[in-house]
């Protein structure tokens, strides 16, 4: 038996994306769905980390905020950023004003920045795990893999920091590397 949900249209969705509006939109047209791009990943990299101890409602409907304050998380513009920038995001309403979090978003893309175009999406994409059989309820949904835990060591052991094993599975699930749709869910994938 599965955990999945009918939402206002009938069809079933796994039940987290039915608390608000954005959230099904999120799942229908996002969560899951295969993401490419050194910046489009270092976007959703960040973005996780910026969640960690938060609701990811609370990023999502910020996420536009994030992208004006962090300059469309272009990589190679986010790491020319100076303490001047620092200040403004740190005093920035449209964002999550954490320091250690905006720190690391910063010292990340300096990382990533000398990294060779493609290294970011093929490094992340390298640590997919082979796709398992698909979680029946929300309890077979793990928050942590071996894969994440893998992932989460490969990227701090290069530099890039707040990329804990919980966050590493989060961007698993929010980029595609792996489905955790529940199995009656309209938008897993076949």
């Amino acid at each position: 038996m599965s955990d999945a949900v009918a939402g206002p249209d009938g069809a079933l969705r796994c039940p987290w994306a039915l608390s608000t509006e954005d959230y099904v939109a999120y799942h229908d047209e996002e969560w899951g769905r295969p993401v490419h791009g050194d910046d489009a990943l270092y976007e959703r990299l960040s973005l996780e980390a910026f969640q960690s101890g938060l609701s990811w409602i609370t990023i999502l409907r910020r996420r536009e905020g994030f992208r004006a304050a962090f300059a469309g998380f272009r990589i190679a513009e986010v790491a020319t950023f100076t303490d001047t920038d620092r200040e403004r995001l740190l005093a920035d309403t449209g964002i999550i004003r954490n320091r250690a979090k905006v720190d690391a978003t910063i010292a990340n893309a300096r990382v990533l920045a000398d990294w060779a175009p493609g290294e970011l999406d093929e490094f992340i994409w390298s640590h997919a795990p082979a796709p398992g059989p698909a979680p029946k309820s929300l309890g077979d949904v793990p928050a942590v893999t071996d894969e994440s835990t893998a992932l989460s060591k490969a990227l701090k052991k290069r530099g890039l920091r707040f990329v804990g094993p919980t966050t590493a599975y989060a961007l698993m699930q929010a980029c595609g590397l792996v489905d955790d749709h529940l199995a009656d869910c309209v938008s897993r994938r076949l």
